[in-house]
């Protein structure tokens, strides 16, 4: 899995950096976004094998990137994470598409299955990569 390119979405500095730095020490690729609109101009740039991406940002909010995101490049696995997501958050990220969403802070070895679990998902079902939604957000 070390030739994973992840990339982290999230406008708290301070913890992206700090998930950026462990998953680096795991051998994994990060590129980080603090905002919606840096995250889809990386994504133009080179698309990532998956999208780590927080709900709760400024402006462009994690839903309204992932609306964008799986219009563009529908196949990009996205995991949501969140500090304060409702069932609604939670329903309307999976109806868009997320693979996963998982409560903030993260237990590493919790992001890391999901991560191997999305791009294997990715791998093994090719329909994923024509719009259907991937499985159900827990």
């Amino acid at each position: 899995m070390t030739d994973l390119d992840v990339l982290l979405v999230d406008d708290e500095k301070e913890f992206v950096a700090a998930l950026a730095e462990r998953l680096a020490m795991r051998c994994l690729k990060t590129r980080i976004a603090f905002s919606g609109e840096e995250a889809l101009e990386l994504v133009r740039q080179k698309v990532p094998d998956v999208v780590v991406l927080d709900l709760k940002m400024p402006g462009m909010n994690g839903l309204d990137v992932l609306r964008l995101l799986k219009k563009s490049h529908p196949q990009v696995p996205v995991i949501m994470l969140t500090a304060h997501g409702s069932e609604r958050d939670r329903e309307a990220g999976r109806l868009l598409g997320a693979f996963d969403q998982l409560q903030k802070p993260v237990e590493i070895g919790a992001l890391i299955r999901s991560m191997k679990e999305a791009c294997g998902h990715r791998r093994t079902r090719p329909e994923a990569d024509n719009g259907v939604p991937p499985r159900p957000v827990q």
